[in-house]
């Protein structure tokens, strides 16, 4: 339902101070003479639509529900969740109303996914980032395939983006008590709910044991109720529990074993001896077969003797068959030493068993989907060096520990890797054909976000992790613009406002040993050039905690993290620092950052901000201007330029107006500034304001206006207004607010925000890891 606009009205004055915005050049120390007559801000967004990209992110997990082989889910580390729409071909992203404000984000972050085997609109998630920060994660619950959520708060973390975050799953439902959930964690064992997973208890019959922070805490892997599926709401919970268990929690808790066994419905547990040769090993995955039989991949662990041996190889590794039933006995179906064994699934029983084991580490590039049809005799390659249409068959590899064959078709196999997911659906073949399979699925994440004039040859300049530097022309179209179209980072761009065919950018070479690169391009992007040089300290560091401001061709001014920020005159080719005060402290880790941004009508003038480096620092956030193309700067104001909140980078923005000189908006992570006269004036807009854990005003930025309206832009703001966190809007100058985002296009926060200057009311949002979202 669309929600009515929240309208607030600043006062007289302010609208008085605000009439110089509405066009043309002020001179220092003006402020309007006269308030226009302004109309109301009305309308909201009412559809969002994902840009094209594909993928882009570390999915980590496909669960198919038991009973219903339509029904497919996918999680990922930081991007949410999806439920595949066979009716369209594509993903429906199923977690955008969660959370907005106040880390919200970390909840995107999908450890482990569960359904009812009894109910296939039951859908249960384990949410968190990291459990090394050790605070409490959540169970989002929905009883409608994922359309709605209800949430409650866990007593213990959740690493959705920890190492082994593809193992598991975690978190099962009992088949035949449904009300029944168990979760084995990362740091303190096993933990049991019998209400539908509202409230959480920890099983004091394993171990009790809580390990400290550390970076691999894989802890219990893998929760498995031995039955068979029964459709019943009311019958006796399961009594048979099986649980496997990380070399790390072993040592830690004392363990003798890691897989351990319940005969009491997880009242108490009992070691069960695992072979000797993989005492000690994880177990990434297990998959129960109908017949009651388990199939358990081992891989060394990375803190192990054998597994430091191995060390980016991902092995030694084992396959086996463990027929529970049949007095334990362990049957080994395949061994590698040089590749880890990861992902898993088997189809059917008996001697025609098909098996699809995923390959992951780089030790041998022609592993990839290693496949039995005879319950493990015998093995061939099904995915490398076979077939790719829509992607290389290189961009497939790595982080395949994911296997999902379709319960309804054995013949379509899909598997998980670092850049999304990857499909077959003839794996029978002597040359199986594999694509990707990540329509509508976007788990990238935008650093850096820069939209082009009206009529330029692209849209925007979309810098991101993992993914580099891109000139979007083609908003349904995957971009091709690039100049690092490879494994790489982008931090910052911009562009020559009156030329947007140059455009300056700068980045991280990841593949070529994470080496800091900048480059520019004269043509919209179809060509690259690299900087001849880097400003003094843009090597030292990755971070996007940093900017670029281009006046015109061949001159930008380029800040660093950490750094005093420098101009070149040369695209590049040499650098001379400017004059603006280096930083007296980084605090507690927050790398800071000037952020620069050129004036649009007269490019000679450069506003820097500096936020004052995170929400402690005592130092508050200032202003400063050049006149002279970002050579020289000095600070501005003459009232409140010097009052702004300090805070961390990521909360604070600054933009400018490219209809009229020195109209220049701020946000300090607390309230929204506007100045009409380059800073030499400041007024606070609108009643944003930190509340209830949110904060104020993060994010600002300018698109096209609504024609007629009194201000030559549409602002946006991303913060607290009234109480109430979102993406607010208004067509006036500030005068009068409507929200426009909803609570189901949250997103998790928003890390970039930026408008459209074609279209009105087209906005850009990132959102936690969800790739760029736009406004229709």
């Amino acid at each position: 339902m669309k929600r009515k606009p929240n309208i607030i009205i600043i006062p007289a004055l302010l609208a008085a101070l605000l009439a110089g915005c509405s066009g043309g050049s002020t001179t220092p120390g003006a402020t309007g003479t006269a308030a226009p007559v302004l109309a109301a801000t009305v309308g909201s967004a009412t559809s969002w639509t994902s840009v094209k990209w594909g993928g882009g992110g570390y999915v980590t997990g496909l669960v198919y529900h038991p009973r219903n082989a339509s029904l497919l889910y996918a999680r990922t580390d930081v991007g949410g969740a999806y439920r595949w729409d066979a009716a369209t071909a594509k993903w429906i992203p199923i977690t955008d109303g969660i959370g907005w404000g106040g880390g919200e984000g970390r909840f995107h972050g999908v450890e482990s996914l569960a359904l009812d085997p009894n109910n296939d609109q039951l859908v249960y998630m384990m949410t968190g980032d990291s459990v090394n920060n050790d605070t409490p994660g959540r169970i989002y619950i929905s009883s409608d395939r994922g359309n709605t959520w209800t949430h409650y708060d866990l007593p213990f973390s959740i690493g959705g983006n920890d190492d082994a975050r593809a193992y598991g799953e975690r978190l099962a439902v009992d088949p035949q008590n449904p009300t029944t959930l168990m979760y084995g964690s990362r740091k303190s064992g096993i933990w049991k709910s019998t209400d539908s997973g509202h409230t959480w208890n920890q099983v004091t019959g394993f171990a009790t044991k809580m390990v400290l922070q550390g970076p691999n805490l894989y802890g219990v892997e893998q929760i498995i109720f031995d039955t068979p599926f029964v459709q019943s709401q009311n019958a006796s919970p399961t009594q048979i529990v099986w649980a496997t268990v990380a070399s790390d929690y072993a040592q830690a808790a004392g363990l003798g074993s890691t897989l351990y066994k319940s005969t009491n419905g997880g009242a108490t547990w009992a070691p069960v001896a695992v072979p000797s040769n993989v005492a000690g090993y994880d177990i990434p995955h297990v998959v129960r077969s109908a017949d009651g039989n388990f199939y358990m991949a081992f891989r060394a662990h990375p803190n192990t003797a054998a597994g430091a041996q191995a060390q980016g190889a991902g092995g030694p590794s084992y396959l086996y068959k463990f027929g529970a039933s049949n007095n334990g006995t362990w049957n080994q179906l395949k061994f590698d030493a040089n590749v880890g064994f990861a992902g898993l699934s088997v189809s059917g029983t008996g001697p025609t068993t098909r098996i699809a084991l995923g390959v992951t580490g780089w030790a041998d590039s022609n592993q990839l989907i290693q496949l039995s049809d005879n319950d493990g005799l015998a093995w061939h390659e099904a995915e490398a060096n076979m077939p790719h249409t829509g992607i290389a068959a290189g961009d497939c590899a790595g982080w395949v520990e994911g296997v999902a064959i379709d319960p309804a078709n054995r013949d379509h196999i899909m598997h998980i890797h670092g850049g999304g997911i990857c499909e077959t659906a003839n794996a029978s073949s002597s040359t199986p054909t594999w694509s990707p399979k990540v329509a509508n699925l976007e788990e990238t994440v935008t650093l850096s976000l820069v939209t082009a004039p009206a009529g330029a040859p692209y849209k925007f300049i979309n810098s991101a992790g993992d993914i580099g530097t891109w000139a979007q022309t083609d908003l349904a179209t995957r971009p091709t613009r690039g100049p690092m179209n490879w494994w790489s980072s982008g931090n910052a761009a911009d562009l020559a406002w009156s030329d947007p065919t140059y455009i300056a950018a700068s980045g991280v070479d990841n593949k070529n040993g994470h080496v800091v690169k900048a480059f520019w391009s004269g043509d919209a992007g179809s060509s690259w050039n690299p900087f001849a040089s880097l400003p003094t300290g843009a090597a030292a560091s990755q971070s996007h905690v940093q900017s670029i401001a281009v006046t015109s061709r061949n001159n930008l001014v380029w800040a660093p993290p950490d750094a005093v920020p420098s101009y070149s005159t040369n695209s590049g080719a040499s650098w001379t620092a400017t004059n603006l005060p280096a930083f007296t402290a980084v605090w507690n880790g927050f790398q800071r950052a000037y952020r620069v941004v050129a004036d649009r009508v007269n490019p000679s003038k450069v506003y820097a901000f500096d936020s004052g480096g995170a929400p402690w620092s005592s130092e508050p956030g200032k202003v400063y201007i050049s006149y002279d193309g970002g050579h020289n700067f000095g600070l501005s104001g003459m009232w409140g330029a010097q009052a702004m909140a300090p805070n961390a980078w990521g909360d604070t923005a600054m933009v400018v107006n490219p209809n009229a000189e020195g109209d220049i908006w701020v946000t300090d992570g607390n309230a929204l500034y506007h100045s009409v006269n380059s800073g030499w004036n400041w007024v606070q807009v609108g009643s944003f304001a930190s509340a209830n854990g949110t904060k104020g005003a993060t994010k600002v930025a300018l698109g096209k206006a609504l024609a007629g309206a009194s201000y030559s832009a549409a602002i946006y703001v991303e913060g607290t207004l009234n109480g109430q966190w979102g993406i607010f809007h208004s067509d006036d100058g500030g005068a009068t607010w409507a929200r426009f985002n909803d609570d189901n296009h949250q997103f998790g926060d928003s890390g970039v925000m930026a408008g459209d200057w074609n279209t009105y009311g087209r906005l850009y949002v990132n959102g936690a890891a969800r790739g760029i979202i736009y406004s229709n």
